[in-house]
């Protein structure tokens, strides 16, 4: 078992910036995959942004250049830098881990969630 704890969402203004942390725990393998996905309001879950221990990231086109995934491989521990914040990006921002398990193949974990609301 993986477990997620995201923290630093919040009421936040246009243009204006939040930081998100989340920090993995438990059965975590050396290789993995870590990302946010966000849900707004009427939306499907989408991805953000992905980074895995290899240094691989991804980012949706709609936050390129605004956004910025990072880790810290010693703590299990991704964050969003998230500048420039538009109405656009309220949403349920969820963590993922992808990581391996031995009998078990590849397994997805999911934090629950934290609030971002941009709004003026």
């Amino acid at each position: 078992q993986v477990q997620l704890v995201e923290s630093g969402g919040g009421l936040v203004q246009p243009g204006k910036s939040l930081r998100l942390s989340c920090a993995a725990s438990g059965a975590v393998s050396p290789t993995n995959r870590m990302g946010w996905y966000r849900q707004g309001p009427g939306n499907e879950r989408e991805l953000v942004a992905t980074t895995t221990t290899d240094g691989s990231i991804n980012y949706a086109n709609s936050v390129k250049g605004r956004f910025t995934i990072s880790r810290d491989n010693a703590k299990n521990t991704i964050y969003l830098q998230m500048n420039n914040l538009k109405p656009e990006d309220t949403a349920v921002y969820v963590c993922n881990a992808h990581v391996w398990a031995t009998l078990r193949g590849w397994l997805d974990y999911w934090g629950k969630g934290t609030q971002v609301t941009v709004s003026s």
